[in-house]
């Protein structure tokens, strides 16, 4: 069934997508945060990489659908989707703000803060929600023509 597939790439969108969103939500939270848990300075933003996923590669799917064939079997599919490879450190530099008093300012009297900017965060947040608005789209027109082909045979 050529729709069980499908739903598997959508469902790789969603989980990447959330991915995205709890990431974009821990930098939020960690916009502020002068100190980390190590003691090694001041919270640095983190940025999730997407990957394109192809399950089975060209060769492989050869050998399968040749193998599906000879047991009299229908062809599998080639499924794709996307997924997470990594999230890595955004390398930019901390913002300076000068505030003798604060327990973390260096000798010159500046504390190192996050390299997190609002705009940034809200912006990628914006566009992780419309992908995942998509998804919920794709789904929703899979259901239809599920059900539509369900109703051919009434």
């Amino acid at each position: 069934m050529a729709f069980v597939s499908t739903i598997d790439v959508i469902g790789s969108g969603f989980t990447a997508q959330q991915q995205r969103l709890d990431i974009i939500s821990e930098n939020i939270v960690n916009m502020n945060t002068t100190r980390t848990e190590n003691g090694e300075g001041p919270y640095r933003r983190k940025v999730v990489v997407f990957e394109a996923e192809q399950r089975v590669g060209r060769f492989q799917e050869v050998l399968d659908q040749a193998r599906y064939r000879r047991l009299g079997l229908r062809p599998t599919q080639t499924r794709g989707g996307v997924r997470v490879t990594e999230i890595n450190e955004d390398p930019s530099d901390f913002k300076l703000k000068y505030d003798p008093e604060d327990p973390d300012a260096n000798e010159d009297g500046y504390v190192e803060l996050p390299n997190v900017d609002l705009v940034k965060e809200i912006t990628d947040g914006m566009a992780a929600s419309q992908a995942f608005s998509a998804n919920i789209t794709a789904f929703n027109l899979l259901k239809s023509v599920i059900s539509k082909g369900l109703e051919i045979g009434k």
